[in-house]
């Protein structure tokens, strides 16, 4: 059908009409605001236990990193690559390292300025980052990295520590940066590349799996690959001369355990209680989260302790079988599933010596009741150790030996409250909601509530906020 003149002009003019008024409505449209200005990253990531370790306006992927290592000397030289995730428009941002000299900067390849304060290395690059964008930045340093000392740790040395014939490393809880630099913060965790220089006839021995390893030119070589993600305190690169076997558990789990020759072993198996252990807890606590287990065994008496490196516990001597399957369930409760502040540590340390009562019950030498009231009885209604509230426990005490016995006792009354069925629910349920990931004690609570259909807020609060004795039922 054709339309009329008057009609067509009727249109023609309808149609610039609305062409003026769609233009009038798009001047007056507020203009999308522009992208926020590039700043740096804050220079610690807010714990307030160590408020300048980890680093913010960056997620941290993956670190590549090659240490070269001269035990007479003590001198280490390093290249770390860091492979990140921008989550800001970043002008620049910190990295930690303590102590050691910074040889260059660059970022995706190009140099980039850096300044020092204190443990923090402040980097410009010359260009911005953009929020969502991945980048690398690769650090060369070195020097004589030096281990850490205070009251955090037992009184004990921990960190890089030099040994009679190469070096054991244990960072917890922030020693990691001794060595490479990092975002030194167990709620920033990604996957690793280690490879390890010694001289030749030393053995460098890290976590996850072994890629390749060699000699030449005097030189030892190992090449480490730890697939998972992992907290930059449970990263090792302990060097010496050791006997190495290994083999697979009978759950078919691979396992690696270094021992240093020189140590009297006695009664204590490793290698069989580390692949025992590593499938019964695998029938308790879910699947063994990483590809291979395994132990370090070195002779490093100055440090006291033991750390659940992550793949490879690491012992600073031959110990016990209940430690060693203390350091074997920190595979599940504190290297797989971390902590997101330092405060809730007690979901590391109470675990794991749950675990050893645990492991008395499961081999018929006293029942997790049995140990949790003779711990209980033990300790006088006066004593300090009740007057910590381990849901917080402080910086300085924050390993005490009420995180690790009063949160086992947490867990043995949450046990008789809600039942075994309801409780060994529970535990594999907790490792796989935050597998690889990170946790607190609010999401236990929340799921310990959510399986027993309980509301459980009392019992916490008394055994993990409250100073004081608690009553026992029934008292």
């Amino acid at each position: 059908m054709a339309l009329s003149r008057s009609v067509r002009r009727t249109s023609r003019w309808l149609a610039l009409a609305t062409a003026v008024a769609s233009a009038a409505t798009l001047a007056a449209a507020p203009v999308a605001s522009a992208a926020p200005a590039p700043t740096p990253g804050a220079p610690g990531a807010g714990d307030p236990y160590f408020p300048e370790l980890g680093n913010g306006g960056f997620d941290a992927l993956h670190y590549d990193l090659g240490v070269s290592y001269q035990p007479d000397s003590g001198r280490l030289d390093g290249r770390t690559t860091l492979t990140a995730r921008a989550t800001q428009n970043l002008s620049g941002f910190d990295l930690d390292l303590q102590k050691l000299t910074v040889d260059s900067v660059r970022v995706n390849g190009h140099r980039a300025r850096f300044t020092r304060s204190g443990d923090e290395i402040a980097v410009r690059p010359g260009f911005p980052l953009h929020r969502g964008a991945k980048f690398t930045v690769t650090v060369a340093y070195h020097g004589v990295p030096k281990p850490l000392s205070g009251p955090i740790v037992f009184g004990s040395d921990y960190g890089w520590m030099k040994t009679k014939d190469g070096v054991f490393v244990a960072c917890e809880p922030n020693a990691a940066s001794t060595w490479f630099p990092s975002s030194d913060h167990p709620g920033d965790k990604a996957t690793y590349d280690i490879r390890i220089d010694a001289p030749k006839g030393l053995t460098g021995v890290s976590n996850g799996r072994l890629i390749s390893s060699g000699e030449a030119r005097g030189r030892s070589y190992a090449h480490w690959r730890e697939s998972r993600p992992m907290a930059t305190y449970l990263a090792t690169a302990t060097i010496g001369k050791f006997d190495v076997r290994t083999g697979t558990t009978p759950g078919g789990v691979p396992i690696y355990v270094a021992t240093d020759p020189t140590l009297p072993t006695g009664k204590v198996d490793v290698y069989g209680i580390t692949a025992e252990a590593t499938d019964y807890w695998s029938k308790v606590f879910g699947p063994y989260p990483f590809e291979e287990t395994g132990a370090i065994v070195d002779d490093m008496p100055q440090a006291g302790f033991s750390l659940e490196v992550q793949s490879k516990p690491v012992y600073s001597a031959v110990r016990s079988e209940s430690t060693i399957v203390h350091e074997l369930a920190h595979q599940w409760f504190g290297d797989s599933v971390s902590v997101k502040q330092w405060k809730n540590i007690w979901l590391n340390e109470g675990f794991a010596t749950y675990a050893q009562w645990l492991w008395a019950e499961h081999r018929g030498t006293a029942t997790a009741h049995d140990a949790f009231r003779k711990t209980y009885d033990s300790i006088p209604a006066g004593d300090a150790f009740w007057q910590q509230k381990i849901a917080d426990p402080q910086r300085d005490t924050m390993f005490s030996g009420a995180v690790y016995e009063r949160g086992a006792m947490t867990l043995q009354a949450l046990r008789e409250r809600i039942g075994d069925k309801a409780f060994f629910k529970l535990l594999p349920a907790w490792t796989a909601a935050h597998r690889y990931g990170n946790a607190e004690t609010s999401q236990f609570i929340a799921l310990a509530e959510k399986i027993s259909g309980q509301k459980l807020g009392d019992l916490f609060t008394t055994w993990l906020n409250t100073s004081g004795r608690p009553a026992l039922p029934g008292k």
